[in-house]
């Protein structure tokens, strides 16, 4: 029994897709044909998945700390 996941670039949201190795700590590296950028589809640390810097930047406009910041984050 096979189970089959369509993985998309996290760029472009294109599936023309090849394996790039591995990095350091087992994770696949994937990298799109179509844009020729490099992801992840697991990251180990939270601050490399997308979005997270822009609620990084928007709580610093706001006055949050780096332990709010944290904590709300759960990083």
């Amino acid at each position: 029994m096979q189970h089959t996941t369509e993985i998309h670039c996290l760029h472009c949201q294109s599936n023309n897709l090849v394996k790039q190795g591995y990095m350091g700590n087992g994770t696949q590296k994937w990298q799109c044909n179509s844009c020729k950028k490099y992801f992840h589809l697991e990251y180990r640390y939270k601050a490399w998945e997308s979005g997270t810097k822009e609620k990084i930047i928007e709580m610093t406009l706001n006055n949050s700390g780096v332990r709010d910041t944290g904590r709300v984050l759960h990083k």
